[in-house]
């Protein structure tokens, strides 16, 4: 579990995972309204180098941002609004997932079958009102082994 006291910190760890990121990996985020799942992708999105700025995309859903450095594209999905699998299937997530890096806020339980293999981080609010709680877990053989540093 890692801690992170402040949304520079947040954006830091973010960017950290951000290096062990490659096309076709799937990131799900989960955590409560607030808890700083956009903030996180700001930072994955400012480790992959890709076109901002990176918003909430609940209203819209998704956005594709593209690489400014010759990486893969960010698709951002937010899935607050998503009714079930069938909606996440008409997003055709999966149709860009093996060329871009895909992270879905809100994502746990609606986009595990795109792949085999995801990591899934979970945000929680700490005792102190900004400081937050980050879990990551691999699923599959692309995550058996995080960095220490992650765990």
């Amino acid at each position: 579990m890692r801690r992170a006291a402040t949304t520079d910190d947040m954006r830091a760890l973010g960017e950290e995972i951000a290096r062990l990121l490659a096309p076709g990996d799937l990131v799900v985020l989960s955590g409560p309204l607030g808890a700083g799942k956009t903030t996180l992708v700001q930072g994955i999105a400012e480790g992959l180098k890709v076109r901002g700025p990176i918003t909430s995309p609940t209203f819209v859903i998704a956005r594709v941002h593209p690489s400014l450095a010759g990486g893969p594209a960010l698709v951002h999905a937010d899935a607050y609004r998503i009714g079930g699998a069938l909606e996440i299937d008409d997003l055709d997530l999966d149709a860009s997932l093996d060329d871009s890096v895909t992270v879905v806020e809100w994502g746990e339980g609606l986009v595990e079958g795109l792949t085999d293999d995801r990591l899934e981080v979970a945000i929680e609010r700490g005792d102190d009102g900004d400081e937050r709680l980050v879990r990551l877990r691999g699923i599959g053989p692309r995550w058996s082994e995080l960095p220490a540093s992650l765990v």
